[in-house]
């Protein structure tokens, strides 16, 4: 009986033995691929440079559409295809411009821009005294008396100290994004929000704001100051209160305009109806050409599926790549990705998203339960020679929340952050500042986990009997 048990045992480790050797060869195939006949940064550079910024409702958004199905098309997929979706359309107009009056006649110039979904400022631009504020809770401690009439200056900085610049990235946006909507409340004329940028520089971010239920007569132009111009204008302003802000900007919002998923994929050989997403958001901001956001990870998720094609890999599962359209000022995709998977009743097991940059890859963050993440876990030492070493849990992606139930793994990949926020929704997300090497690392690294996700499974939930 004892000779039977280690037989038993020895039988079961050489298996697992075997297992894992069948899993280093498949990684460092995936790898191979990527970094020597990778196929994103030639994507990348036509997205950037020959379309540019891809903002809903755009042209350059419909030509992004067109041009990735193209090139997902010549994949030799199972199925491409389009999914209908109606997103907004807001543009920007001439270029904004803004100074600040210390004296009548003595000007300064300061960058700025027009925060996305923004009315304008009235014709010939708007010009009123400052207030400065830390966030939207100083409002009420200043109440109408303090606020009314003038233009609210939001200068609440990301905090330094935060090793995760996304979290401190959390720790202020919620003044980019309601300021205005706030600030009206108490009479303010405008709205002028320091740049979500932890660098000192003279680029100005753009980002999404929401007017909440302001009727559109009461909304107040919103638009973002470079770190370089908040700092000066904090400084001035305290050494005289009385200074007078002027900017000009002339966006404008029009009706819904209709746009595209775009999404291929591979057929599952054994649990074709089991589907695994990987995916990224198509439109960007019109400032650069959105390179790091989030061209990156629409490129590195089209390579996924190219990449398990060229490995010889036969997919047990559903594998798709989905390009979402309209994350950064509506997150219509997703949203309209997840309705018609519910109306279809897919089923959905994993979903992927890069949407943090092209920066080095260190891992993944995952929303879901306990068993999967033990079994995720038990892989980290197969990525440790490619320095993958983060496996948490925590946040994945904008687009693919709207599929969250208790049955999917959602996971984001986590490439190193602290120059992500230099760039983000500014006119220097551009191609030239995205590292071929490290993108194709990050596609790598996804390609991987889709391979062992599809291999060993995710773990399903154990029903309770009632």
């Amino acid at each position: 009986m004892r000779k039977l048990t280690f037989l038993l045992l020895f039988a079961l480790m050489l298996t697992v033995v075997k297992a894992q050797t069948e899993d280093e060869k498949q990684l460092r195939a995936i790898y191979d691929m990527a970094l020597t006949k990778g196929k994103a940064y030639d994507w990348l550079n036509y997205l950037s440079n020959q379309i540019g910024g891809r903002l809903s409702g755009s042209v350059q958004a419909q030509h992004a559409v067109e041009y990735t199905k193209a090139q997902m098309d010549s994949l030799g997929l199972d199925r491409v295809w389009l999914q209908p979706v109606m997103v907004p359309k807001w543009v920007r107009g001439t270029a904004e411009f803004a100074y600040f009056e210390t004296s009548p006649g003595l000007t300064t110039n300061v960058p700025v821009c027009a925060l996305g979904g923004s009315v304008a400022t009235p014709d010939g631009g708007l010009k009123a005294e400052l207030i400065e504020v830390q966030g939207l809770e100083e409002l009420k401690e200043l109440g109408e008396e303090k606020i009314k009439g003038k233009i609210v200056f939001y200068n609440r900085p990301m905090d330094p100290k935060q090793i995760s610049t996304f979290n401190a990235y959390g720790g202020c946006v919620d003044q980019r994004y309601s300021g205005a909507a706030e600030a009206g409340k108490y009479g303010a004329v405008g709205v002028i929000v320091r740049s979500m940028n932890l660098r000192l520089d003279d680029y100005p971010h753009t980002g999404s704001m929401s007017y909440g239920d302001t009727p559109v007569e009461n909304r107040v132009p919103a638009a973002a100051i470079s770190t370089k111009g908040a700092e000066l204008l904090s400084a001035t302003l305290k050494l005289n209160p009385a200074i007078k802000f002027y900017f000009n900007q002339t966006c404008k919002v029009y009706p819904d305009v209709q746009s595209y998923n775009v999404i291929g994929e591979i057929k599952g050989s054994v649990y074709p109806n089991e589907i695994m997403v990987v995916g990224g958001h198509l439109d960007s901001w019109d400032l650069g050409d959105g390179s790091h956001d989030d061209g990156a990870g629409v490129v590195q998720s089209m390579d996924v599926l190219r990449l398990i094609k060229a490995s010889g890999y036969k997919p047990k599962r559903t594998i798709r790549a989905v390009l979402f359209m309209n994350e950064e000022n509506g997150l219509r995709g997703g949203n309209k990705y997840a309705e018609v998977a519910k109306q279809k009743g897919e089923n959905h097991v994993l979903a992927l998203e890069s949407d943090a940059g092209g920066f080095t890859p260190r891992g993944f963050s995952f929303d879901t339960d306990d068993a999967n993440f033990e079994q995720i876990q038990s892989w980290e030492k197969l990525f440790k020679p490619y320095l993958i070493h983060l496996f948490e849990k925590g946040g994945s992606g904008a687009d693919i929340g709207p599929l969250k139930e208790d049955a999917i793994v959602l996971a984001g990949l986590r490439p190193d952050s602290q120059r992500y926020f230099d760039h983000h929704h500014a006119e220097n997300d551009t191609f030239e500042h995205v590292n071929k090497r490290e993108l194709e690392l990050g596609a790598a690294t996804m390609t991987s986990l889709i391979y062992l996700m599809d291999k060993y499974g995710p773990i399903k939930p154990k029903k309770i009997k009632g």
